[in-house]
């Protein structure tokens, strides 16, 4: 179930590029993919691609409507827990679904690298599971495809389902996971809320024993006749999940354990030791598509090259993220060199806890000083939404806090979102923040391969390339300072962009064992010095925060 680069460039509905697989199952298959119809800039999404029978009836031509209808009326029931449906087509033989990117990794995938999870954590992935079947049975909605490929983990260990309205929405017997099914989808009967609650008892075995309760025959028949005819093999590491497994995994549908039963059991599982349920949180990935960006290519941008400030290169990113390794922040720590903030980042307040890529509300004016991002890369994020929970720290109004699925957070200006991802290999990120008609931006890059000086990173791995832009001038001398108590170093520039001298400042400090961050803020070079400017600098400095800290 390990992802797998191909190289393609197949355009689906004319518009959705595929660029990686990140899950597979036996007649599905989930594409990391980016819509080049979605403006100047190409978004990142999930493209499914299901088989369809040969010589498929009428029946077949309302599978797409059908999944748009569902997948709304769930979304509508379950915010936030639902991944968006937002384009649905059947072309080439095959049925391809498009949900919005999800910040998170896929169920599959997660058990694929780690083994097996201990009981309490498959609880807590249960009870998320169990969440967003009581929403879709109470609206007699039946999700029937319900797999470790359907379920995406967040960092902060929420779930987001994908595949409602699959089936029936063809007349395929069990489309995409047969060890999944339950023995009345076998056997192609009729099918109701008891075939979910069977699949999730599926869904708990694997994540406990690390593997199905009933494998994979190679052949969708042949798996399908093992999981109606086969006796259950008892679960081995299942602790005190061990019963509720069984109940869900009983062959007559009569006798499953209920809902509420379910939920108890697991939420007793959960309270025996809730911080087991928090370990090995997943860190979502940075996929290809971003991977790959660079000039000229469809997700390369004027703004991104502003946000760059003389990207002329690609290496540059790689350099800056080794130089700028971490944005301003707070540890107690204070900056001993000057900077064009009046006056000069001091001490902030601690980081905050990290979760998926999600804006908070801005909360009351706080003081300028400065604090840093995070050092994990991970994967792509769509456009942040706010969450209900207020920040831990007072922000400047109209900023809203932005926690990025690559593991680091930051205020930003209200209106702003992620215009760019740019991932040079598995050691290197830049991320460029800003808003139509603005041409401000923020670039947090990330690295782990840099120097121990941070004066020599900018001075000898970024500024050769810098250089390299028309009209570069850099302003003054590069400045070494601390920074939330680390190694940092100061630099500022100004360069020629599309005919638009262009203003940056650069903080960068290193994290320990080579990998550092970098903050890049970048304005017309006529605004440099307005208030509104400096404020936002201020406020990116004292809110950044490194995931791990």
């Amino acid at each position: 179930m390990g992802r797998a680069h191909v190289s393609t460039h197949q355009l689906v509905a004319g518009r959705y590029r595929l660029l990686e697989i990140i899950q597979r199952e036996t007649n599905r298959i989930c594409w990391y993919a980016e819509d080049t119809g979605a403006g100047e800039i190409s978004r990142p999404c999930l493209v499914t691609q299901v088989g369809l029978p040969e010589d498929p009836r009428a029946a077949e031509r309302r599978a797409a409507s059908r999944l748009l209808r569902t997948s709304e009326s769930m979304a509508l029931l379950c915010p936030g827990r639902i991944a968006a449906v937002v384009d649905a087509v059947e072309e080439g033989g095959a049925l391809w679904t498009v949900n919005e990117w999800i910040d998170g990794t896929p169920l599959g995938e997660l058990l694929s690298e780690q083994g097996t999870f201990n009981y309490v954590r498959a609880a807590r992935i249960g009870l998320g599971l169990l969440d967003v079947l009581d929403a879709a049975h109470a609206e007699g909605i039946t999700h029937g495809e319900l797999s470790p490929g359907q379920v995406f983990v967040r960092a902060d260990h929420s779930v987001v389902v994908t595949g409602f309205g699959l089936a029936g929405a063809t007349l395929a017997p069990r489309l995409t996971a047969p060890a999944y099914a339950s023995p009345e989808q076998a056997r192609d009967q009729r099918i109701g809320p008891t075939a979910d609650l069977w699949a999730l008892g599926a869904i708990l075995y694997t994540t406990v024993e690390g593997r199905p309760p009933f494998r994979d025959r190679g052949r969708p028949e042949n798996t399908l006749k093992g999981v109606d005819r086969l006796p259950l093999r008892t679960p081995m590491r299942a602790g005190p999940l061990t019963q509720v497994v069984q109940g869900l995994l009983r062959k007559d549908s009569r006798e499953r354990l209920t809902r509420p039963v379910v939920r108890e059991a697991l939420t007793r599982a959960l309270r025996e030791d809730p911080e087991a349920a928090l370990s090995s949180a997943p860190v979502p990935r940075l996929r290809g598509a971003y991977a790959a960006l660079r000039p000229g290519s469809p997700a390369w941008s004027r703004r991104t090259v502003v946000a760059g400030t003389a990207l002329a290169v690609v290496t540059v990113a790689v350099a800056v993220l080794v130089a700028t390794q971490g944005l301003p922040g707070t540890d107690g720590g204070s900056d001993t060199a000057g900077s064009p903030v009046r006056p000069p980042a001091s001490a902030a307040t601690p980081g905050e806890g990290t979760g998926g890529d999600s804006p908070e509300p801005s909360g009351a004016p706080s003081p300028p000083p400065s604090s840093s991002p995070s050092p994990t890369p991970s994967s792509p994020a769509p456009t942040p939404t706010p969450t209900p929970s207020g920040p831990a720290t007072a922000l400047p109004g109209g900023f809203q806090r932005y926690r990025a699925a690559e593991g680091f957070s930051v205020a930003l200006p209200e209106g702003w979102k992620r215009l760019d991802t740019d991932r040079q290999g598995e050691l290197a990120y830049r991320v460029v923040f800003g808003a139509e008609g603005d041409d401000r931006t923020l670039a947090v890059t990330y690295s782990a391969r840099v120097g121990p000086d941070p004066v020599v990173v900018w001075r000898d791995d970024v500024e050769p390339n810098l250089k390299r832009a028309d009209g570069y001038d850099r302003i003054g001398t590069i400045r070494a300072t601390r920074y939330q108590g680390r190694e940092a170093a100061d630099m500022e520039w100004t360069a020629d962009v599309d005919g638009t001298r262009v203003h940056t400042y650069g903080r960068g400090f290193l994290l320990g064992e080579g990998r550092s961050f970098s903050l890049r803020w970048t304005t017309p070079d006529a605004d440099w010095d307005d208030a509104a400017n400096q404020e936002a600098l201020r406020t990116f400095f004292k809110t950044f925060r490194p995931g791990s800290d």
